[in-house]
């Protein structure tokens, strides 16, 4: 029964590639992943993507509500044998210990990064507020984890000045993407597949969603689509430049 399902979900992903493939041959045409980020300074910016020669894609999961997708996406990434980034609220991780763990240590190589804790518009709240968001979800997930939380991705993608500063005060790297799924807003598996696909570029890091809708579907065609492509996947935080970096307008962090 496992060979004839990995085999059915194999079958699916070859006629999502291929689908895909052909749309591109006719000129479909794909717009620009969203710009949802607000800062006040053009020189502040979370990190979107990583300029690098090497052809390495992360692809990374907010989890702030659900679980029901979740032994899908990882049973497809141990399938495919990559790992991922994991951004989970604090109230996630505490409502979801167990999977939380697992998944830490599954030896897989899996990175869990802060959503915040309660996965508000960061942007409203005060200095206090924000700096507590963060420090109150780091502490949940270390707690369950046992690992360091390096990485940061802000609820709705939304970013300032005050959130950038208040997340590199307590040592977190602000984390955007240039890749946007869509797949928050139900979109198909093909729509998914063929955004990540068209817009992918050497140091992107992929938006998904844990519990999108055809976010479990999608994912296979999306790695093998990109492995086609000759590219690897890594964590985000193995992705970015940890020292000695500038980032751009657009996101885009390079080396000094």
């Amino acid at each position: 029964m496992k060979f004839i399902l990995i085999k059915k979900r194999s079958i699916v992903s070859a006629l999502i590639i291929a689908a895909v493939l052909a749309a591109a041959v006719c000129g479909v045409y794909f717009t620009d992943a969203a710009k949802v980020y607000s800062s006040q300074s053009p020189c502040k910016m979370p990190i979107c993507s990583v300029e690098t020669a090497n052809k390495t894609v992360a692809l990374s999961f907010d989890a702030a509500w659900g679980d029901e997708n979740m032994d899908a996406i990882i049973n497809t990434l141990h399938e495919y044998d990559i790992t991922a980034t994991f951004f989970v609220t604090g109230q996630w991780a505490e409502k979801y210990t167990d999977r939380l763990k697992g998944m830490a240590d599954c030896g897989c190589g899996i990175e869990i990064g802060t959503h915040s804790n309660t996965h508000p518009n960061m942007t409203k709240l005060s200095k206090r507020q924000a700096e507590l968001e963060l420090s109150t979800s780091v502490s949940v997930i270390k707690s369950i984890t046992g690992g360091e939380v390096t990485v940061f991705r802000a609820p709705y993608g939304t970013y300032s000045d005050a959130v950038l500063a208040a997340a590199e005060k307590q040592g977190l790297f602000s984390i955007g993407y240039d890749v946007d799924t869509l797949d928050r807003d139900g979109v198909s598996a093909y729509d998914i597949t063929s955004r990540v696909l068209a817009q992918v570029k050497n140091g992107s890091i992929v938006w998904m969603h844990a519990d999108g809708k055809n976010t479990p579907e999608a994912l296979p065609a999306i790695i093998q689509g990109l492995k086609n492509k000759g590219y690897s996947f890594t964590t985000v935080g193995n992705l970015i430049y940890k020292d000695g970096f500038a980032v751009s307008e657009t996101g885009r962090q390079t080396r000094r």
